[in-house]
């Protein structure tokens, strides 16, 4: 079992990660970093681009999941979060894009994601 858990280590490595971009009204989103067939992430990479001024933001986050029946397991992909100090970003596998700080909403937009 242990030979087949380093395999598939292996192998997941090998694995190029996926780079998928999500286009919205007032953002360019790069979302990177890891393994296509990673069922959860915690090094996902976050470039956005501002349309209006053309800035960026890198930032490292992880992925988000429903949990399934049991209580533990991780089950449907619903996106990615990431944080900035106290800003909170979450791109979803649905397109959507929500910056908030506490409870304040700073942007909530809908995208296409470009796969």
């Amino acid at each position: 079992m242990r030979a087949m858990l380093i395999a598939f280590g292996l192998i997941a490595a090998l694995v190029p990660s996926r780079a998928d971009t999500l286009d919205t009204p007032s953002y360019s989103i790069t979302i990177e970093g890891c393994a296509e067939y990673a069922v959860t992430c915690d090094d996902v990479r976050y470039v956005g681009t501002s349309k209006k001024t053309g800035k960026s933001i890198t930032l490292i986050g992880r992925t988000v999941h429903t949990i399934g029946a049991d209580g533990v397991t991780p089950s449907h992909l619903l996106g990615y979060e990431f944080k900035n100090r106290n800003t909170t970003y979450f791109v979803g596998e649905d397109g959507e894009l929500l910056m908030t700080r506490g409870s304040r909403v700073l942007v909530e937009e809908k995208g296409v994601w470009d796969w």
